[in-house]
């Protein structure tokens, strides 16, 4: 079907001066904060979370139901934003991440709060892909390093802020306070996106691509739940519905490929795989998601259990690998902005988070703080290497059209390779887990059922009223369950340092997105229309054109375009 474009975007391209980029740059912060608090709020309250909500057993399901949801919708946001533009689906994520944690806040049952969380997904998702896209956008790749400075901040303040709101929630108030805090923060960020992200909205001019859309769904959801079923003592590999899934997995990816081969428009274009720097970087990301989310998804479980810290101390013993996450992200944006030159990152990156992972298998109940918070901070340094760098080597390898699909495809198969690894990993942390629980209280006289009972309802609070004797016994089962996992992961880590090894460098672009579709005018060039049309608005030019049915036209005198107003009163440019 072809339809024509929305009469804001037919009025010309916008003026994107730096005024301009940082005012749309202030809407993609609240969203960020919005979403990157939640996180580190949540991580911190978690075990009290499945303690009091009687899931203990079932605790990687908060996680992984997070990380579907995320994982699904994302090649929908980035082919929608491309196709109908980011602005409104800016909005309707925030709106959904808002009210999915009401539900969250609201949960009388663990699977209740699941669900909430896997809607809190579905607005996460567009959050992550929407953000660096539309940064992509506004901004050339060669500048686009000094952005990630500002990003990096509030990823450090969450850093902050997450672990002592979560911690003082859960220690002095609910843990249900984890979540109503989203509430005027959400409120917030809508407001602040509807009146800055100035963003021009489009009409689809092809069919949407609608069957690629649920195969690709459907083959993610049995993909996710083939890896945690299989992992699980009680189906396991030799489940039939574990191998049921894994049928529904194959079934519909084959069919998801011809369907995309097909499709006038599709949602993953094939196209993409014969770029080989996307298939590198995508890759990398595929394998760091797998080491990288497992590691961090129950690393303040172990914190709070293992080494007998309060929720809020727990929190606070993360800030390490943030601080290390934002320096090396900000300084690695600063210089690929300075030099043009990207391989290195990845490389080192993928080293340090590898050593990282290395020391953290010798983490026991005894080992100290401080060496706790070194192994962090070394973790997170090697992440910031690699993350945004990745995203911007992706965006800077296809057409400016194809920058929300690849962005969102790239974060798909990122969050593929996290869903499964903390599906799998998390299964058999959770499985060590349970069974060295149960031994731990039937050795200190429980019955079976009581063993059943109390390990699913443990949470720190009960654990520090327990006798010192099982206390100890189940510090040392989550020592002894945890630390070994991490040897799993390092392989992982290990093949993405290949893949960064033999990563192409290509030159950095130094057209933003949407000029180089036409949708605006960058540059020197938009400072010096606005700078023309203020001085019309000031009486030192010539009076304007008559005006037009979709808005008034003023005639730049000398240059060969016009500037505007649209209907919403934006500053658009236009040819004569």
């Amino acid at each position: 079907m072809s339809t024509t474009v929305s009469p804001k975007a037919a009025a010309g391209p916008l003026l994107l001066t730096q005024k301009r980029i940082w005012i749309i740059f202030s809407a993609l912060i609240a969203g960020m904060l919005l979403s990157s608090l939640d996180q580190t709020i949540v991580s911190t309250a978690m075990p009290t979370i499945v303690g009091k909500l009687g899931g203990v057993e079932h605790q990687a399901w908060i996680t992984t139901a997070y990380l579907l949801a995320t994982t699904i919708v994302m090649p929908i946001y980035g082919k929608f934003g491309d196709i109908l533009g980011r602005r409104n689906l800016f909005l309707v994520a925030i709106a959904l991440f808002t009210l999915a944690s009401v539900g969250c806040a609201l949960a009388t049952d663990f699977w209740g709060f699941v669900i909430f969380r896997a809607i809190q997904g579905l607005g996460g998702g567009g959050l992550m892909i929407l953000s660096q896209a539309i940064i992509a956008d506004i901004v050339p790749a060669k500048d686009r390093g000094k952005y990630m400075g500002p990003l990096g901040a509030i990823f450090g303040l969450s850093a902050v802020a997450g672990p002592l709101l979560g911690g003082f929630f859960v220690d002095h108030m609910t843990w249900e306070w984890a979540f109503y805090i989203n509430i005027p923060i959400g409120v917030a960020a809508f407001a602040i996106a509807w009146f800055t992200l100035t963003l021009p909205n489009k009409k689809a001019e092809k069919r949407i691509d609608i069957l690629g859309v649920v195969l690709l769904s459907a083959a993610t959801t049995c993909l996710i739940f083939f890896t945690d079923f299989g992992g699980k003592k009680d189906e396991g590999w030799d489940s039939p519905l574990t191998w049921a899934f894994g049928a529904g997995l194959v079934i519909s990816a084959a069919a998801f490929v011809m369907v995309e081969r097909r499709a006038e428009d599709p949602i993953i274009p094939l196209s993409l795989f014969k770029n080989p720097i996307f298939i590198n970087a995508t890759a990398i990301g595929f394998t760091l998601g797998l080491g990288m989310f497992s590691a961090i998804a129950f690393v303040p479980t172990f914190l709070q259990m293992s080494s007998g810290t309060s929720a809020a101390e727990s929190g606070l013993l993360m800030l390490p690998m943030m601080v290390g996450l934002m320096g090396t992200s900000i300084y690695s944006g600063i210089r690929i902005s300075k030099t043009g030159k990207y391989k290195m990152f990845p490389i080192l990156g993928a080293a340090f988070t590898m050593a990282a992972m290395l020391w953290m298998t010798t983490l026991t109940a005894s080992t100290p703080i401080w060496v706790i918070c070194v192994q962090l901070f070394i973790f997170g340094a090697g992440l910031g290497l690699i993350m945004q760098v990745v995203v911007l080597v992706v965006q800077n390898s296809v057409p400016a059209d194809q920058i929300g699909t690849a962005t969102s495809t790239n974060n798909y198969f990122r969050e593929v390779g996290a869903a499964m690894g903390v599906a799998v990993f998390g299964a058999i942390f959770t499985n060590r887990l349970s069974e060295s629980l149960t031994t731990a209280f039937t050795g200190a006289g429980a019955s079976a059922e009581q063993a059943s009972q109390s390990t699913s309802t443990l949470d720190p609070q009960a654990l520090s009223q327990l006798p010192e004797q099982l206390r100890d016994a189940i510090v040392n089962a989550y020592a002894e369950s945890l630390a070994p996992v991490f040897w799993y992961l390092i392989p992982f880590i290990a093949a993405a340092l290949l893949l960064a090894i033999t990563l192409k460098q290509i030159p950095l672009s130094d057209t933003a997105g949407m000029v180089a579709r036409g949708e605006a005018v960058g540059g020197e060039e938009a400072d010096r229309l606005e700078a023309e049309h203020l001085a019309l608005l000031n009486g030192q030019a010539g009076k304007a054109s008559a005006p037009e049915q979709n808005g008034t036209s003023e005639a730049v005198a000398g240059h060969g375009s016009e500037v505007m107003k649209d209907d919403d009163g934006e500053l658009v440019s236009q040819p004569r």
